[in-house]
């Protein structure tokens, strides 16, 4: 099938102001429930995507850890090629798409790196190898072939063979303050319902904008 003939028809809800409300944090973790419920794969999954101060976008997938009215966060190597750009660039705009639901959440807002016990917290959390794997991944940098990953990664298992691992400077978390939601509802016809929230002088201002 030729890939313009792909298409579905969205029709399994609705987003009308009522029920959208007027706090666009409470409506997300509302959806995020509901995404949850539908058993949505890895619903926590996102789209960052950054910019570089002469104006070259780039995305990919992080997951979501957090999120509050502190803004959501997500973990990563501050050195990778998305640290780079946020600390030159401290903007990004993140996507989630649940399909089984048909609905999509845009926010765009600036980016700040959370406090260094915040980092510490949440990668004593994590698995042993995915801990190890921060340590070893000199992310976005040029391998000669998997065997120099592996080899790094076997390294510091003997490094740290008590299963210590502390986290790796380099390596933290960052926080998204949201001034902009974008919450889209499929609909039949492609009327798809979006509702828009802009921080205005402190508080939110909801409006509908066409498909």
């Amino acid at each position: 099938m030729p890939i313009a003939d792909l298409r579905i028809e969205y029709s399994k809800h609705g987003l009308d102001e009522s029920e959208a409300g007027t706090d666009p944090l409470a409506l997300f973790h509302r959806w995020f429930e509901q995404a949850l419920a539908a058993e949505v794969p890895e619903p926590n999954a996102m789209t960052l995507a950054t910019c570089t101060l002469d104006g070259r976008p780039s995305a990919r997938i992080v997951l979501l850890k957090t999120c509050d009215e502190h803004g959501l966060s997500f973990f990563t190597n501050y050195e990778s090629r998305k640290g780079r750009e946020l600390a030159n660039n401290p903007r990004a705009s993140l996507v989630f798409f649940w399909h089984a639901v048909e609905r999509q959440v845009r926010i765009e807002g600036t980016v700040t790196r959370v406090s260094e016990a915040e980092s510490d917290e949440y990668f004593a959390t994590r698995p042993i190898n995915s801990r190890l794997g921060a340590w070893a991944s000199e992310q976005s940098e040029v391998l000669s072939g998997r065997a120099e990953l592996e080899q790094q990664h076997r390294e510091l298992m003997a490094r740290f063979p008590d299963g210590n691992v502390p986290r790796p400077p380099h390596w933290g978390g960052f926080r998204l303050k949201p001034n902009v939601w974008e919450f889209w509802q499929g609909r039949p016809s492609r009327l798809h319902d979006r509702l828009r929230f802009r921080l205005v002088e402190d508080k939110w201002l909801r409006e509908r904008l066409s498909p």
